[in-house]
């Protein structure tokens, strides 16, 4: 059974930066791609980046390109979120998914999911 765990949210000034930590345990690491996503009170869960597994492929929706960074590292066994710039309208709950495939931005494709960490941006 795969676990996943986020963590690294909170609260920040616009500005700001946040790294996020995605830690999978259960399975070898280097088998799964991981994806983020987010997800505000009554709207959809939507893709922000994903790193696929193998060649660490990267991808990212448009609207998140440039200052969303997404690494992993299969020694540690985690994949990561970095957030520059952080603005309120990034506020939300932040998800990772991790997938025994090649990254994608379906978030049907994902097979397992932490429980979120939330990001509060202050202006």
């Amino acid at each position: 059974q795969v676990q996943v765990v986020e963590s690294g949210g909170g609260l920040v000034q616009a500005g700001g930066s946040l790294r996020l930590s995605c830690a999978v345990s259960g399975r070898t690491f280097s088998d799964y791609s991981v994806g983020w996503f987010r997800q505000t009170p009554g709207k959809e869960r939507e893709f922000v980046a994903a790193v696929s597994r193998y060649d660490d492929s990267t991808y990212y929706a448009d609207s998140m390109k440039g200052r969303f960074t997404i690494s992993r590292d299969n020694v540690q066994n985690t994949a990561y979120l970095q957030i520059n710039s952080l603005k309120p309208g990034d506020t939300a709950v932040y998800y990772c998914g991790a997938r025994f495939g090649i990254a994608t931005m379906s978030i049907t494709s994902y097979d397992y999911w932490g429980q979120g960490t939330q990001v509060t941006v202050s202006s």
